[in-house]
């Protein structure tokens, strides 16, 4: 899950890019398992752009 994080300096923009990420990942294994793909990228949006906003940006 950490993966869908994405990258970003802000909490925006990291919910953007880990929707993004996400809503492909979602629509790939919708369409690999053999279920909908659309409904695969809704879930995989939604989980991807929550992940990314409400993590912090990595420090090094």
């Amino acid at each position: 899950m950490g993966s869908l994080a994405a990258c970003g300096t802000t909490p925006g923009e990291r919910g953007l890019s880990g929707a993004a990420l996400g809503a492909g990942g979602g629509a790939a294994i919708g369409a690999a398992t053999g279920g909908n793909p659309l409904t695969g990228a809704l879930i995989g949006g939604v989980a991807g752009g929550a992940t990314g906003a409400l993590t912090a940006p990595r420090r090094y």
